[in-house]
């Protein structure tokens, strides 16, 4: 089993086993293997990270829940949650939010449950009043940098349903400016236009190949 955390286009994998997959993503020669679960060893690897060259890293260790603990430390915790909305007629929402297609999420607020804020942010970054939360479809991790604190958002997806005869609004103050629904096929054409962890979703999803 393994975690996959998303460095803008560069992933690091934490894993307590080492498939096929983990294998040869090991063996590029520009990828980096840490099987030490300790502050030194994880800080290097930050440094490793923003080299041109690095490809990916690989974090092992026997307990995974012990080895992501530790990777967390490094970084201020943000969680979020939102939603692959369909429209029952094998159209699927999408937003262009900040020169890329997403999908809408945002981060949780203080006392509210991660499938409300899925389904207030689904609302608010697009407009939607009638919106169903169906089933969990997965939790997607990627970095960034805010004014010098490293942060690792932790997202966690449903599926929902909502009918298509809605007024779509962007919600331009969160730098959103477009808003489709988009045929299997589209979701495919915008795909390379989406951030990895959206690219990592839609394979989860069946809309894309899985993204190893």
């Amino acid at each position: 089993m393994y975690l996959k955390v998303h460095f803008g286009q560069k992933p690091v994998y934490l894993c307590d086993e080492i498939d096929a997959n983990i294998n040869e993503i090991m063996h590029h020669p520009d990828a980096v293997f840490i099987d030490e679960v300790n502050g030194p060893a994880l800080k290097s690897l930050l440094h490793e990270i923003v080299k041109p060259e690095f490809h990916a890293g690989v974090l092992w260790h026997s307990d995974l829940e012990a080895l992501r603990k530790q990777f967390w430390k490094l970084f201020n915790i943000v969680h979020a949650a939102g939603g692959l909305v369909e429209n029952g007629m094998g159209e699927y929402l999408m937003i262009f939010r900040k020169g890329s297609w997403d999908l809408p999420k945002g981060k949780l607020d203080k006392g509210e449950s991660l499938e409300q804020c899925a389904v207030r942010e689904v609302r608010e970054e697009t407009g939607l009043k009638d919106v169903l939360l169906t089933t969990p479809l997965a939790t997607t991790y990627h970095t960034y940098n805010d004014f010098g604190k490293h942060i690792l958002k932790e997202s966690h997806w449903w599926r929902m349903a909502a009918p298509a005869d809605q007024k779509l609004t962007p919600q331009t103050e969160e730098g959103i400016h477009e808003i489709l629904w988009a045929s299997t096929e589209k979701v495919k054409a915008l795909a390379p236009l989406c951030y990895p962890s959206i690219r990592e979703l839609l394979g989860t999803a069946g809309l894309l190949n899985p993204v190893s």
